[in-house]
């Protein structure tokens, strides 16, 4: 079915990837589509925690975090000291589905080949974080 007004379909590679257009006549396309209404609501934080244990070693850690977080050795250092003497620790704040996947991380980090009694990775959870 028509419609009374007619509509024109604008081509702009540099608008919405390329895509075309549907504007009414003297109307120009535009590169974003309005939102009303709507204002970003920024994420809430999430903290991921390492939880300790007895199986695994100080180098364990530290070359773990390294690994995972890019944290330098005197931070992991840090870090695992901080697990060690106060049961856990707070090893990133992050968005919650970056918070799921740096746990899971952990958790398939594997065991840790300087210790015998260490049979698999270091225990690790999310929670929200307090502002």
């Amino acid at each position: 079915m028509a419609s009374e007004k007619s509509q024109s379909i604008e081509a702009d590679p540099s608008a919405n990837g390329g895509a075309a257009v549907a504007t009414k006549p003297g109307e120009k396309a535009s590169a974003r589509p309005a939102i009303s209404g709507t204002n970003p609501q920024k994420l809430p934080p999430f903290n991921v925690i390492l939880l300790d244990d007895d199986d695994h070693s100080y180098q364990y850690v530290i070359d773990m975090l390294g690994g995972l977080f890019g944290h330098p050795k005197e931070k992991a250092y840090k870090l695992a000291k901080e697990v060690d003497t106060a049961g856990r620790v707070i090893v990133l704040t992050t968005t919650k589905e970056h918070a799921e996947l740096k746990r899971d991380q952990i958790r398939g980090y594997g065991a840790d080949p300087l210790m015998q009694s260490s049979h698999g990775s270091m225990r690790a959870t999310i929670e929200p974080a307090i502002d």
